[in-house]
């Protein structure tokens, strides 16, 4: 039941006309302390028209108000504050739980509609770095969170497979890699190679120049180039895949830059026919003035392409396949640019669907305040940190409970998931720095805080034995439940306000307020206290533990059945 569409229908029915249900519900607030109510009109919004007092408005229409429903109505200066009946409440929310299991907050907002996911795309010959780790975790969440609002996700991996970094790549190689080295440490040896190219490119300009011309040979199809291109690929992949399968993360395509290649001419093609296409300087560019955008640089002086040349053909070819309701690109704050270029020229070009196109930009991740860099050698492996997670989590695991059964395997869901939840935690477009001793605390807002709140939950369920759970059988009087009914009570909404936001950091926030509120009603109640309330509590148990795990889940975190 939506409680507070409760609130703004009573409060509409006494207002004779002057605002709409859908006006009143807008207005309703949500108290900071529980004694102030659980929702409270502000009656500001009505003096201009009654030419009252704020106050005197409170006043008279709560003497009018119908309370039936409600455990109390009352004014509290300007505002109208509403107290829940808490029994009905929360027998409602735990009958709802225990009911619906781990399908309670899932809606069908999206009617099916696909919605592709550009993620995590590393560029190939390279490792993956804790840089990569922002568009691959938010993605694989938000592909999660819109499969529970009822859309289709497509989650894919657009690989850095082309571009002007491979003809520097090649030129490395060409100039100090030998095949045997490659073969025995691919991605390691082709980063140093990668590294090198910049350092000495310093000092020696012409092997840019170098670079420039073997990637125009790899665009041609020359077969030295492309042979040792299709090379650098598969190494690439079989590394990323490794490190993908300890994130338990999948994609349902691995379609990179490289795929677009032959359909970049029908995008010049369509530029032309609809003379879009000028000449500056040598280059041909689209005029995006009226945009208040720069010219998008469409093909170099060169004849080679760019970056937004592939993303148009990429955006074209996903509304062919997939005909989607929304497309989005999980990529760095440091593109926004780029995306608005990108959808212009859709739209120039007639494309009304580029509106249904959203960039899903992130802040950056930075080590003891430094920005990680590539070119520079700086480079953090996050094969490396998801490796020292789950050290981390095996000695807390090791000091707190040494006979755990599957202790390796709670290890990994503790560490990975830490890595994972504290990322997620994040609003997005803040950056952060990350220390890992931090990020694998068992105290404190921390992903293996919230699995341990999970685990007692379940702990407490085992020790309670043969107790049958009846969802029916639910009321509970205890005062110190209120705070966990109402976060279970609010799920749903959490949900639907995640993908209305792309915002995974409302879910990891909520599982915080959830575990919070719980372990002060543990701390303050006895669960297993054999009275007439019991079935009650461990109902309301029950419930954590399945919204608790939901919640995780949605951000792509493990929930173990003990720790």
């Amino acid at each position: 039941m939506d409680y507070k569409q409760q609130v703004a229908q009573t409060i509409s029915s006494v207002l004779d006309g002057q605002l709409s249900v859908e006006d009143v519900y807008t207005k309703i607030e949500v108290p900071k302390e529980t004694k102030m109510g659980d929702y409270a009109f502000p009656a500001f919004a009505l003096a201009k028209t009654m030419h009252k007092a704020p106050q005197m408005i409170a006043q008279e229409l709560v003497e009018k108000i119908d309370q039936a429903g409600f455990e109390k109505v009352e004014p509290a200066g300007p505002y109208i504050n509403f107290f829940l009946d808490k029994k009905v409440f929360g027998s409602n929310v735990i009958k709802t739980v225990l009911s619906e299991k781990e399908q309670y907050g899932q809606n069908e907002d999206g009617k099916g509609g696909q919605v592709p996911i550009d993620m995590s795309s590393p560029n190939i010959a390279k490792p993956i770095s804790m840089g990569h780790l922002r568009s691959t975790v938010i993605g694989n969440s938000l592909s999660l969170i819109m499969n529970k609002n009822g859309y289709k996700s497509v989650k894919i991996n657009h690989l850095g497979d082309w571009g002007t970094q491979f003809g520097k790549l090649i030129t490395a190689y060409k100039l100090w890699g030998s095949e045997e080295e490659v073969k025995a440490d691919p991605i390691n040896k082709l980063l140093e190679y990668y590294v090198r190219f910049h350092q000495e490119d310093q000092e020696k300009p012409e092997l840019d120049d170098i670079a420039r011309d073997w990637f125009k040979k790899l665009e041609d199809g020359d077969e030295e180039a492309t042979e040792l291109w299709k090379w650098f690929r598969s190494e690439s992949l079989k590394s990323f895949k490794q490190i993908y399968d300890k994130l338990g993360i999948t994609f349902d395509s691995y379609k990179g830059e490289a795929f677009y290649n032959d359909k970049m001419d029908e995008v010049v093609s369509m530029l032309e026919d609809r003379n879009l296409l000028k000449e500056s300087r040598g280059a041909q560019v689209v005029d995006l003035e009226k945009y208040n955008l720069n010219p998008a640089l469409i093909k170099k002086t060169d004849g080679a392409t760019l970056y937004i040349t592939r993303d148009l053909a990429a955006a074209i070819y996903r509304y062919r396949t997939y005909d989607f309701v929304q497309s989005l690109y999980v990529v760095g704050a440091e593109q926004i640019n780029h995306f608005k270029q990108l959808k212009a020229v859709l739209k120039e070009m007639g494309f009304d669907w580029s509106d249904d196109i959203h960039h899903v930009p992130f802040g950056l991740i930075t080590l003891n305040g430094k920005k990680l860099s590539t070119r520079s050698g700086r480079v953090v492996l996050l094969d490396e940190v998801l490796d020292d997670a789950i050290k981390l989590a095996q000695t807390q695991i090791d000091e707190k409970n040494p006979d755990l059964k599957n202790a390796d395997k709670v290890a990994h869901q503790v560490g990975v998931g830490a890595v994972i939840f504290h990322d997620l935690k994040n609003e997005r477009t803040n950056s952060f720095d990350f220390n890992l001793e931090e990020v694998v605390r068992f105290e404190g807002e921390t992903g293996p805080y919230v699995q341990y709140t999970r685990a007692r939950a379940e702990s407490i369920l085992r020790k309670a034995g043969d107790a049958s759970i009846n969802a029916e059988d639910n009321v509970i009087s205890d005062p110190q439940a209120w705070e966990t009914l109402k976060a279970l009570e609010s799920f749903p909404n959490v949900v639907k306000k995640a993908a209305a936001q792309y915002e995974p950091s409302v879910i990891a926030k909520f599982a915080l307020h959830l575990a919070k509120s719980f372990n002060k009603y543990y701390a303050n109640s006895k669960i297993l206290a054999d009275d007439a309330e019991k079935n009650a509590r461990l109902a309301l148990v029950q419930s954590v533990s399945v919204v608790l795990k939901e919640a995780l889940r949605l951000l792509g975190v493990e929930a173990p059945e003990e720790m």
